[in-house]
This record gives structure tokens, C-alpha cells and sequence, in this order.
């Protein structure tokens, strides 16, 4: 089962030929500085620390999304290897981390002059080049990350479509969804999978596995579309490749990456604000509302996504929207707002770009979820202390 979201909480780096930082997660880090001969390297145990590399062109993200096992990549300019933390997930459920190097833009977090997000009717061939080493032990998938969106998105989630791209993988862990057919494409045949977690995911899985990749990604996403999973209009948003672990993750190593996404277009860089952050409740009154709640549960974890109706003849100006888990649910990430939990009561903050809801308008967001023994959903919701109805 692939990953559900990963938001990125960006750490500031500078060149990383003059950078040695250790930052603490679980866990901490450290570098000497290298032979003048070999390449300067960052040591990141952040969550979700990143480190920008070959001159800003490409990011590297530790993303230990969906796990706490003070996870720790090493980066060189070329690539990265992952030195800490043994995951141990269910291998029917969501894996614990995408620790990866993109092209594009994740979560505000963009690479120089990548020219995403872009239209992919826009598009050229996208040749890509990528070299791993693998472990033999564990429960693990070596895999790209195309993300599409029908909008020019580079903050919070994508909501068009996820192309996954398995060149290598080990153990039982399977994609999202089934079994939907298989193609030839990049010199090799590929099982097709197809499912849905609040947008669509495609994974490409390769019959005969390898550890090195080339060829052309513009051929998996016009697949894609003529399945009817994407579409032209869209934009591709990044370029990820990296490893989903289960089970192990020390060993799993990326040599080199690269990406032609056509380039030439500007950059932006930026920095979302930690979603563990406490603020105080934002303006604005209550006002009747509605929320509709929907979730996608496996063995100890679920992605739930909630959509607010202001009801009202007045516009809702600023939000927070409370609710309290029946069990032990804890949110490990959230995207399209800023959450706090207490116990088993959760807020959920707007953020910049959806802070009014004009009467009859909607705002959405969504979630991830871990539980030990209930992840049964809320069935009370409170938007600036006024009670909501559930539909």
C-alpha cells in the first residue's frame, strides 16, 4: 500500500557543500568534515528536514511521514542513504516514510528552476536517470513519485493524482488498490495498480526488478490518462524517487538522481509553518455549519477527509474546527490546515490561502491517522465554538 500524504515541515540549509548540521528527532546526528577528495555530508534526523542539493536543483527530505523511529538520512550532493531507524509497520497498511530527492515543489518547499508545476499537456518526454543500492532484508519499495494536481499547486496536497513508479521492492507490501493490468513501457512490463485515497493513485510495479532506471516518465503519466486516472489539464507538480520502508530502512540508498522537467522557469522557496505549532483561535463568529466527514481505515491507521459548509448568510472569516476521537486515534499529519491535539480532541486551523468560507462555500481538508484499538471517527464538530451539523 502506497503513502497517503506527507507534508514537509522545512529546516533552513545552505549549500550543502558548506553545511554539517545534526538535527534531533528521535534521535541525533552528526559529520566530520570530509576528505577534501570526497563530498561534503549533511546528517538529517529531522522528520522532516531537508537539504537542498546540486545548487538548489534538486531538495532531499528525510519525510518520515508515518513513523517515530528517529529516522536519519545522510546526503551527499548526489544523493542520500538512509543510516537510522528500523521501521516496523503492518505490511497491509501505509508504510513509514518516503525519504527522497524531488525536482518541483512539495509542500512550499521548491527546487531552482525545475519550470513546476507545469500542465502536462505541456510536457516533453521527461527523461529521468536513477541508481540505488538496496538491502536484502526488510520490507521496502524503491519507487518514484509524480504528483498532479488541477491546479498549479505548491502548497499542501495534491488532489488529481499520484503516479507511482516501483522499479524495486521486497516483501509483501502492494500498491493502493488492485490489480488492473499490466503494459510495456521504459524496456520493461510493469503490473498496473489502481485506488483511491482522496485522489488517485496509479502504481506501476516492475515484474522484473532493477536497480537502475532509465527512460522516459512522460510515458507512465499518458497511461495514466488513457485509463482515465489523470488528465491533460492537469499540472505534474514534483518529480519524487525515494523508498516507502515497512519494515527496516538503514541500507536504502539513492547514488544518483536526475530529472529533465524542461527547466528554465523561476524558483520559489519558501517555508511552511510547523503543523505542531499552537496559535491562538483566529478571528471571526461561529455561524451555522455543516461538516461531512469520510474516512479510509486498514489495521491501525486511516486518512479521513472533512468538507465545512457555512450554512449561514454571513462569511466566516478565519476558522477552527474541533472535534474529540471515541478511541486512541492520534493525527500524524494533516494537509489544507494547521492541527493541535490534546488528548483525543483535535483543532484544525486554516491556513493562508483558505482562511474565509462565504456562505454556501465549502472548505476541505484532510488527515492521517494512527490508533492502536480504536479509530472509530468523531460524531461532534464545534467551528469556532458553534456546533456543526454532521452530514
Amino acid at each position: 500500500m502506497s503513502h497517503r500524504t506527507r507534508q514537509l515541515v522545512l529546516v533552513g540549509f545552505g549549500a550543502l557543500a558548506l553545511a554539517a548540521i545534526a538535527s534531533g528527532a528521535g534521535g541525533s546526528g552528526g559529520s566530520t568534515a570530509p576528505p577534501a577528495e570526497a563530498q561534503a555530508v549533511t546528517q538529517i534526523c529531522d522528520k522532516f528536514g531537508s537539504a537542498r542539493v546540486q545548487g538548489g536543483r534538486y531538495v532531499v527530505q528525510n519525510n518520515e511521514w508515518g513513523d517515530s523511529t528517529g529516522q536519519c538520512i545522510s546526503v551527499t550532493d548526489s544523493g542520500f542513504t538512509v543510516t537510522a531507524g528500523n521501521h516496523n509497520k503492518p505490511t497491509n497498511g501505509a508504510p513509514g516514510a518516503y525519504p527522497s530527492i524531488f525536482r518541483g515543489c512539495h509542500y512550499n518547499n521548491c527546487s531552482d528552476a525545475s519550470g513546476l508545476p507545469a500542465p502536462v499537456s505541456s510536457l516533453a518526454t521527461l527523461p529521468s536517470s536513477a541508481r540505488v543500492t538496496v538491502p536484502s532484508s526488510g520490507a521496502w519499495n524503491a519507487s518514484y513519485d509524480l504528483w498532479l494536481d488541477p491546479t498549479p499547486r505548491v502548497d499542501g496536497q495534491n488532489t488529481g493524482a499520484e503516479i507511482m513508479i516501483w522499479i524495486n521492492h521486497l516483501g509483501p507490501p502492494q500498491p493502493v488498490g488492485s490489480k488492473v493490468g499490466t503494459v510495456s513501457l521504459a524496456g520493461a512490463t510493469w503490473d498496473v495498480w489502481f485506488g483511491n485515497t482522496g485522489w488517485n493513485v496509479v502504481s506501476y510495479v516492475r515484474q522484473q526488478t532493477t536497480t537502475a532506471f532509465d527512460g522516459t516518465l512522460r510515458s507512465f503519466v499518458d497511461d495514466a490518462i488513457s485509463r482515465g486516472h489523470a488528465q491533460r489539464a492537469w499540472y505534474l507538480t514534483s518529480v519524487q524517487f525515494g523508498f516507502e520502508p515497512w519494515v527496516g530502512g538503514p541500507g536504502l540508498a539513492v547514488s544518483s538522481f536526475s530529472v529533465d522537467t524542461g527547466g528554465g522557469g523561476g524558483s520559489t522557496t519558501t517555508t511552511r509553518p510547523s503543523t505542531t505549532t499552537t496559535t491562538t483561535r483566529p478571528p471571526g463568529g461561529g455561524g451555522p455549519c455543516r461538516v461531512a466527514y469520510s474516512a479510509d481505515t486498514w489495521a491501525g491507521g486511516f486518512v479521513a477527509n472533512l468538507t465545512i459548509t457555512n450554512t449561514g448568510t454571513a462569511t466566516i472569516n478565519g476558522w477552527a474546527l474541533r472535534f474529540t476521537f471515541p478511541g486512541d486515534a492520534t493525527v500524524t499529519n494533516m494537509w489544507n490546515a494547521a492541527p493541535t491535539q490534546s488528548g483525543r480532541t483535535v483543532e484544525a486551523r486554516n491556513l493562508s490561502y483558505n482562511t474565509t468560507i462565504a456562505p454556501g462555500a465549502t472548505a476541505g481538508f484532510g488527515f492521517q491517522a494512527s490508533f492502536a484499538t480504536n479509530g472509530n471517527p468523531p460524531t461532534a464538530f464545534t467551528l469556532n465554538g458553534t456546533t456543526c451539523t454532521v452530514g
